[in-house]
């Protein structure tokens, strides 16, 4: 496979980038891959560590990441009800009078997406209808992945016949860890076909690979057999998106960039839970990969709490105080 002539959604050190359709497996590729660990350790906290941006460069970043978020709820008690509550919140993530108090009714902001299981796809699709927001389904056995192969692709399908806009898939981590790259590269691939229209996003659950190495030969694969997003994790593990983690997944797209001339979004998840934490992600995938990937086409937060606390950062620069966090339930 090879890249076509559609239009490109992105720019990487001055070269636009198409939508990615995939390669043929490259083994030599995968094989080389080298990753310092310590390197990338002192690289991640030196961005933790810099002085954050304040007062009304603050908050545009933190509107920005309003804009990239899939507004979640995973959980075995989700309800529909729950699940209209949270594509309310989605249509309208800030309260209305603390955007007439920052100035922002004119951007119409909204979140990128709402992810749920396929059960709700239906409800969230109703729910969200005019909105412009996209309906993401989690699918293939989340979250451990580990039904037969015949029933995953089978669930895929069945979200994007339900209208899912996006499809966020598991990978089989124990094909990572036994080095069976072709394997993995077919699994991922049969789950792309079978997303048909819809945008694949693959989760490799980077907390179960055990080292960073193993996370960038994931990521290359799956970026490799069509995945549209790689994505860190299901939120599920025990540790979950670390800026580490993130650092190396970022040049394994940068490197997949240049090598093929086709972009391939990010989306971090599990554990992002503050302010801070979500502008330190948005800086280091503007330095590493440049400003096409701080737009909701190519980044994306996983996130469930994070948003109470950038609507409490926001009220604090619009007020002055911090609201309690109370005021601002999400579902």
């Amino acid at each position: 496979m090879a890249p076509t002539s559609r239009a490109s959604i992105a720019t990487l050190a001055g070269r636009a980038l198409q939508p990615n359709s995939g390669i043929s497996l490259d083994l030599n590729w995968v094989q080389e891959v080298r990753v310092n660990t310590s390197a990338v350790e002192r690289r991640a906290q030196t961005q933790v560590a810099r002085r954050t941006v304040k007062k009304e460069w603050q908050a545009a970043w933190l509107l920005r990441a309003i804009s990239c978020m899939d507004l979640t709820t995973l959980s075995g008690d989700d309800t529909d009800e729950r699940v209209r509550r949270l594509c309310a919140k989605a249509r309208q993530p800030v309260q209305q009078d603390l955007q007439h108090k920052l100035g922002i009714e004119a951007l119409d902001l909204k979140v990128a997406a709402v992810c749920v299981y396929h059960l709700f796809v239906e409800t969230a699709l109703h729910a969200l209808e005019g909105s412009g927001i996209h309906v993401a389904a989690v699918s293939t056995g989340f979250p451990a992945g580990l039904s037969p192969l015949a029933e995953r692709v089978a669930e895929i399908r069945r979200s994007a016949e339900a209208g899912a806009h996006e499809i966020d898939v598991v990978i089989t981590r124990a094909h990572v860890f036994g080095g069976r790259w072709q394997a993995l590269y077919d699994e991922v691939a049969a789950f792309k076909q079978a997303c048909g229209g819809a945008h694949m996003k693959v989760i490799l659950a980077t907390g179960d690979l055990q080292t960073l190495r193993n996370v960038e030969r994931a990521s290359l694969v799956a970026m490799m057999a069509g995945a549209d997003f790689i994505k860190t994790s299901t939120g599920k593990e025990a540790v979950n998106a670390t800026l580490s983690v993130g650092l190396v997944m970022a040049r394994a797209i940068r490197d997949y960039g240049e090598r093929t001339g086709m972009a391939v979004g990010f989306k971090a998840a599990g554990g992002i839970r503050t302010a801070k934490q979500s502008t330190d992600w948005l800086a280091m995938m503007k330095e590493e990969l440049g400003d096409s990937w701080i737009h909701a086409n190519l980044f994306r937060f996983g996130a469930s709490g994070l948003l109470a606390d950038i609507e409490r950062q926001l009220e604090h620069h619009a007020t002055g105080r911090y609201s309690a966090e109370y005021r601002h339930p999400i579902a």
